[in-house]
């Protein structure tokens, strides 16, 4: 590619805008052409269900990049726009404003966005989702002293947002139609702890509770489940998980199962596009199997290496999976995918907090979940993410005794 070659990045959050950064801090010197949905500088999400709802004084968005440093690195970014349509055989993106701009490479980075209920709901019933800054200012406002908040959906986002809304004073609880909270990624016996540690917080976990509908009644809303049971709120929070935007890729003509499916490289079934952070379906060598990950760390190492790889490196993306949520005042940390494991192995840090090891049936550990105080946990997780990389074969009861320094275990 030439210096008047064109790399067009659709999508201006973790994923996108890293890979614009990484263009230039790799030495491209043609255009950069970053396109984001929203009337604002990229941000990062995570501060949306913790700070931005919980900080005395009205914070801003967290800043990804600043406007001054896309202007040094000579960013072309285009807020309040999107990419409407690809021609693949013309190498040309059409955007939400009927302009056009040709590419040499594109990065489809388009995230993913709450899933809505499919009940019946009171028509101007106050039900939002959290995806946005808009979204998080807006349950700033009803999260107060006197409030009563009914959070659908016992996942990451919906008890992070319960934690900070309790803290606001508002009287909250969760509905959860599963069995236990957090099934999808956390152990049981750790989603017990996060159970208790709301609890002891004040709020109230419904479980396996089936939502059929939301009632409006006097300003108020009703969530009423199946038997007939209600909660009473005045706003409803809808976390019931997210979908991969994939339909500009699917329109195009790109391969697409759960998300736009990429090989190592995060090259698309198209050479000229690639996928980065919560809209793609990539192989992963060390589970051997494909995955999407809708987590910050992962749209941030994926942004690069994309932009890495759109200038010909060809480097495989092998990250171990890692994410963290903070629940209160303890943190809860996941290194590795632990569905992959068949041997759990636990070490009690005591008042700091519990690891809970996975090894698979060759002995290999492939996944760590840790939740209690910051510091012990993330060096835990931090030395379990470098063994799982190096696919380390410690000894279980190496393992369970906090005796041992975890780094005596790397060989």
């Amino acid at each position: 590619m030439s210096e008047q070659s064109t790399i067009v990045i659709a999508g201006a959050g973790q994923a996108g805008t890293a890979a614009a950064v990484a263009l230039r801090e790799c030495g491209w010197r043609g255009i950069v052409v970053l396109i984001g949905n929203e009337t604002m500088l990229p941000y990062e999400r995570p501060p949306l269900s913790k700070a931005t709802l919980i900080d005395e004084m009205i914070p801003g968005p967290k800043l990804i990049v600043t406007s001054e440093r896309l202007d040094e690195l000579g960013i072309a970014y285009l807020q309040g726009s999107e990419v409407a349509s690809i021609d693949r055989a013309a190498n040309m993106v059409t955007l939400s404003n009927g302009s056009a701009i040709a590419y040499h490479r594109l990065l489809l980075a388009t995230g993913a966005r709450p899933r809505k209920l499919s009940i019946p709901i009171a028509e101007g019933a106050n039900v939002a989702t959290l995806r946005t800054y808009a979204d998080a200012m807006r349950i700033r406002q009803v999260i107060g002293q006197g409030y009563e908040v009914v959070v659908i959906g016992g996942g990451f986002i919906g008890l992070e947002v319960a934690a900070s809304a309790v803290s606001r004073g508002a009287s909250v609880t969760v509905v959860e139609a599963g069995p236990r909270l957090l099934t999808r990624s956390v152990p049981a016996s750790m989603a017990e702890l996060i159970r208790a540690k709301h609890e002891r917080s004040g709020v109230r976990i419904d479980i396996g509770a089936i939502v059929e509908r939301i009632d409006s009644s006097e300003g108020r809303y009703n969530v009423v489940m199946a038997g007939g049971r209600s909660h009473v709120a005045d706003l409803v929070i809808v976390g019931v998980g997210a979908r991969p935007n994939v339909e500009l890729a699917q329109a195009a003509g790109l391969a697409v199962d759960d998300g736009i499916v990429v090989d190592e490289t995060l090259a698309t079934s198209d050479p000229h596009v690639f996928a980065a952070g919560d809209c793609c379906s990539f192989p992963h060598r060390l589970y051997k199997k494909r995955i999407r990950l809708e987590a910050w760390r992962n749209a941030q190492q994926q942004g690069v290496a994309a932009a890495v790889n759109m200038l010909g490196k060809n480097r495989a993306c092998e990250d171990v999976p890692w994410f963290w949520s903070d629940q209160y005042d303890e943190t809860l940390q996941i290194a590795g995918l632990c569905s992959e494991g068949d041997i759990p192995v636990t070490r009690n840090l005591g008042a700091r907090g519990q690891i809970l090891f996975y090894l698979a049936a060759d002995g290999r550990l492939v996944a760590a979940c840790g939740f209690g105080s910051l510091g012990p946990i993330a060096r835990e997780i931090r030395v379990a993410e470098i063994m799982i990389s190096r696919r380390v074969s410690p000894k279980p009861e190496a393992l369970a005794d906090p005796a041992i320094n975890m780094k005596d275990l790397l060989g």
